[in-house]
């Protein structure tokens, strides 16, 4: 049952990528307006079709291992994409990550090979 857990990983890390890159792309982008200028700013901003590109390849994949694995295996496996979360946040965005919320990192990683058994 531990190829669930590598198809998840890889679905993880693509969501947690489109959302790393949605963040840099929204960064950029001007603030909200019903102007030709704002919307220019969003056609042209490559970080935001990048998240696209990023949350397809997640959503397919994701349906594949709906299609091939048990739910109730694949479901929580969903929770390793708050573990690469957190990792973006202080790799990407140099955001400091409480012990307590690291040892909710660590509970996740535990209850994802404990489903994965």
């Amino acid at each position: 049952m531990f190829k669930v857990m590598f198809y998840a990983v890889a679905q993880s890390i693509l969501l947690v990528a489109g959302q790393v890159t949605l963040k840099f792309a929204l960064l950029r982008m001007l603030p909200f307006a019903w102007n030709r200028d704002f919307w220019v700013s969003v056609f042209l901003n490559i970080p935001f079709a990048c998240a696209g590109v990023l949350f397809a390849s997640s959503s397919v994949l994701w349906m594949y291992i709906v299609k091939h694995f048990p739910l109730s295996s694949a479901y929580p496996m969903i929770s390793l994409s708050y573990v690469f979360g957190i990792l973006a946040a202080v790799l990407f965005f140099h955001e400091n990550v409480s012990v307590q919320k690291w040892v909710g990192v660590m509970l996740i990683v535990i209850g994802c090979f404990v489903i994965a058994k």
